[in-house]
């Protein structure tokens, strides 16, 4: 069984809209507080209520006046009266990190975007080294050392590779692009694909087709678009032939012949 003293606003408290109002007018002003929009229980001796606001620009906001109360006592005590948003209130967005903000192509000349230094994407070069087609043992320590030396001191993680590669295979250059779905041929067997090497060299090369609308970007080996190397036109697709000029011999015209 629910009691419902537990769930009911103290009877005092509940009563003391007057006590209320006049702490929301004491913050806002009369012309800024509306109606009495109910009261909302907050613990055994704590009360909200809550009251329009009627300034400009604040739609769907309300005043919230708590009030609580000693066991002893039947004296109200104002806690705290503030302006809150309502469910229809216009508020805004919440904030999100400029770097979550970020999106490919807002950089511009000039611009600096910093690499936290615990960045997940990215691990010191000696401890993850990026070249798994290199069984040499002694090859791989000539490059870390190349890389510790003079080259990078970073290089991708395992997490870093697998972000990219879900990125560009869920991107533009992907399979389920509108261009790929309707493309003749997949990229694997396209003579225009530049090879990559790396952890992505089994799923990714770059489009080097001047006409194609990926020229230069990285594409997933079963991408395609109808610029593919091996791409022929049928019979009746082809354009029609241009004829030869035709000569009127009837006239005395004179043809220069170049």
């Amino acid at each position: 069984m629910i009691d419902v003293a537990q769930t009911s606003p103290d009877p005092v408290l509940a009563g003391a809209e007057d006590v209320a109002r006049a702490a929301a007018l004491d913050l806002a002003g009369a012309a800024d507080v509306g109606d009495h929009l109910g009261v909302e229980r907050e613990g055994e001796l704590v009360v909200t209520h809550l009251f329009a606001c009627t300034r400009l620009g604040y739609l769907g906001w309300r005043w919230s006046v708590t009030l609580s109360r000693a066991l002893d006592s039947d004296v109200p005590t104002v806690n705290e009266a503030v302006l809150l948003p309502g469910e229809e209130a216009i508020v805004a967005p919440s904030w999100v990190p400029y770097k979550e903000r970020l999106q490919p192509g807002d950089l511009s000349p000039g611009d600096l975007l910093p690499v936290e230094d615990e960045d997940p994407r990215l691990v010191p070069t000696y401890s993850f080294g990026d070249d798994p087609l290199d069984s040499d043992a002694k090859a791989q320590v000539r490059q870390v050392a190349q890389d510790l030396g003079l080259g990078r001191v970073r290089t991708l993680s395992i997490e870093g590779t697998d972000m990219a590669a879900v990125r560009w295979y869920e991107g533009d250059g992907g399979p389920e692009s509108p261009l790929a779905k309707n493309a003749p041929e997949s990229c694997w067997s396209c003579g225009f694909l530049v090879r990559i090497c790396g952890h992505l060299a089994d799923t990714f090369g770059v489009c080097a087709n001047g006409n194609a609308n990926d020229d230069g970007r990285v594409v997933s080996f079963d991408h395609g678009c109808g610029a593919h190397s091996e791409v022929k036109l049928a019979r009746k697709q082809q354009p029609i032939p241009v004829p030869d000029h035709v000569f009127d011999t009837l006239t005395d015209d004179e043809f220069v012949s170049l």
